[in-house]
């Protein structure tokens, strides 16, 4: 389903894997998000920069979501050689104009940060990870999953192009019952 998950060479914390064959499970991901944007319990977010950031939804309002979570979770458990995760996901929809925030993700206990790209047009903004004073730029790809630290600080560019840029966020925690 996916090829090997390889080390970024210029940041060895940075992994990244491919969905073998993407299109048509990113295909019915957008169309079923579209389908239940305004059903009661989908949430957004982090109101910033004249968008939410997140938008929360329900697994079992997206069919294709199960797929892509099996193999999201796998990914994970091989970089972090551990079964036993809690884990979560939101979407981040970026039109035209748009941008993420500078941000990191160790609110909580959170082991593994990751995004698996949807929709990426042409020019609509690369991934900035902070290392340091040392800014990596990745051009993500439909298909590409990226995992990081969540105490990594990364932003998204302006979205430049005329069209919806889609991604799917995932974060990676020990159980709640471990101590």
């Amino acid at each position: 389903m996916s090829h090997a998950t390889q080390q970024h060479p210029e940041l060895p914390e940075l992994r990244q894997a491919r969905l073998a064959d993407a299109d048509a499970l990113n295909a019915a991901l957008a169309l079923e998000l579209d389908a239940v944007r305004d059903h009661p319990d989908v949430y957004q977010t982090h109101a910033l920069h004249g968008r939410f950031e997140n938008t929360y939804v329900p697994a079992a309002l997206l069919p294709s979501m199960q797929a892509l979570s099996e193999w999201v979770l796998a990914q994970a458990r091989a970089v972090l050689g551990r079964e036993e995760l809690r884990w979560g996901f939101w979407f981040n929809e970026m039109g035209p104009g748009h941008r993420t925030s500078l941000h990191a993700h160790e609110e909580d206990d959170e082991l593994l940060s990751a995004v698996y790209y949807i929709q990426v047009p042409a020019g609509s903004g690369r991934l900035v990870l902070w290392q340091g004073e040392q800014a990596i730029r990745i051009q993500p790809e439909a298909g590409m999953l990226l995992m990081f630290p969540p105490q990594m600080p990364h932003e998204v560019e302006e979205n430049r192009s005329n069209d919806t840029r889609l991604s799917v966020a995932f974060n990676f925690g020990p159980p709640l019952d471990e101590d």
